[in-house]
């Protein structure tokens, strides 16, 4: 029998392209949801309360709208829905859901729960080693490539070549990933070189531009639809995009969960943070020596942390989003885009009640913080950031 449609809607833009076929199995066919548009949050908002959070509405408005299009066999179908775990109300967002469909009339839709804490368990999507490799792999050639294209496109001579650069490689590597090849350190690596050495060769123009860097809460940060073509906008702007790459999330995500849990489960978070790190650290340094710039390797960014931000904190992004705001700022990003989702209180709280205290950190740095939610207008969003934009830095000492 044919394998199941696993619809995933979507959250990293530039990784799930690559990410989707760690997914792929004898019982689920992965699909990408890529609508866009306002209309996804409103159809989210009349089955949801509306003190939960943004990205809930978006995720739901994604797929009940690809449910309704008639373009899937509903029984046949699953939905990957991701779940940090934590103190989120996100987290709940799977069983909420589950009601959702069931009065919708797709309560034949299977809802598989993507995380590592356990929850969910009979939901749960088995995780396998070749799950892991695959993910591994789209991680780090997913880094490469967002890193590569935003510092290879604000000074491209002939305009759109890194984004046609960028969606070759995403599928050749794409390939690599549906067949098992490239999967072992060394390929994986080497693929790294074989990216930086094409976008090397992209031709390139003098031209002014402004380096602008983007922190806060993971689906308004790597998400277009949750912030709402961010990436796009600062583009056409002319601007140098600073943006994290997964593997500091993943590796955050891993250090802080080292810090809770059985002794067990610590040993497997810090043996996964090694190996990871190790990866991470090869791959910046073939970046680094193309000529790109970069966030330091993990252990370093964590650094970039003490004296700014509580290092036991292991709430939603605690620390790392202060972490990526001081590394940006001494790699010469100087405006800091802060973006968060409203009604996301673990961001509320652990994100902008960073902010003042960066800002007065920083003195040379500008911090402007961006909240995104189906109730705020597209024009306030686009002040604020145009405030930041407009706004005329004084010279780095």
């Amino acid at each position: 029998m044919a394998p199941k449609t696993l619809l995933i809607p979507a959250l990293l833009d530039d990784w799930f392209p690559l990410l989707q076929h760690a997914f792929a199995s004898e019982d689920w066919e992965p699909v990408l949801l890529t609508e866009d548009g306002p209309h996804l949050a409103e159809l989210g908002l009349r089955h949801f309360h509306n003190e939960l959070c943004y990205p809930v509405f978006l995720v739901a408005g994604q797929v009940l709208s690809a449910l309704g299009s008639g373009k899937y066999d509903a029984p046949r179908c699953g939905v990957l829905f991701g779940q940090a775990g934590d103190e989120c109300r996100g987290s709940c967002g799977i069983r909420l859901m589950r009601r959702v469909l069931d009065r919708t009339g797709y309560e034949d839709v299977a809802l598989l729960s993507m995380n590592v804490r356990g929850i969910d368990r009979d939901t749960g999507l088995p995780i396998t080693p070749q799950m892991i490799r695959r993910a591994l792999a789209g991680a780090v050639w997913g880094d490469t490539l967002a890193i590569l294209r935003d510092q290879t496109r604000p000074q491209e001579a002939v305009p759109g070549t890194a984004e046609a650069l960028w969606h070759q490689w995403m599928e050749t590597l794409g390939q690599d990933l549906r067949r098992g090849r490239s999967l072992s350190r060394a390929a994986i690596l080497g693929r790294c070189r074989e990216m930086a050495a094409a976008f090397r060769a992209v031709p390139t123009v003098e031209r002014q531009v402004q380096n602008v860097a983007v922190v806060g809460e993971i689906y308004t940060k790597y998400c277009r639809l949750g912030n709402w073509g961010l990436r796009r906008y600062l583009a056409a702007e002319h601007c140098r995009i600073g943006v994290g790459g997964i593997t500091w999330y993943a590796l955050y995500y891993m250090d802080t969960h080292a810090m809770k849990g059985s002794a067990a489960q610590r040993r497997v978070y810090r043996l996964l943070e090694r190996f990871a790190a190790g990866i991470q650290r090869d791959m910046l340094d073939i970046l680094r020596g193309a000529g790109f710039e970069t966030l330091p390797p993990f252990a370093e960014l964590k650094k970039q942390a003490e004296g700014y931000a509580p290092l036991n904190v292991t709430v939603a992004d605690g620390w790392l989003i202060t972490a990526e705001a001081a590394a940006w700022a001494k790699l010469g990003y100087r405006k800091i885009l802060c973006v968060q989702p409203f009604a996301c209180l673990p961001g509320h709280i652990f994100g902008k009640g960073q902010y003042a205290a960066l800002q007065r950190k920083l003195p040379d740095a500008r911090l402007v913080s961006v909240d995104y939610d189906a109730s705020t207008g597209e024009g306030t969003v686009q002040s604020r950031i145009r405030m930041l934009l407009d706004e005329r830095l004084e010279a780095a000492p």
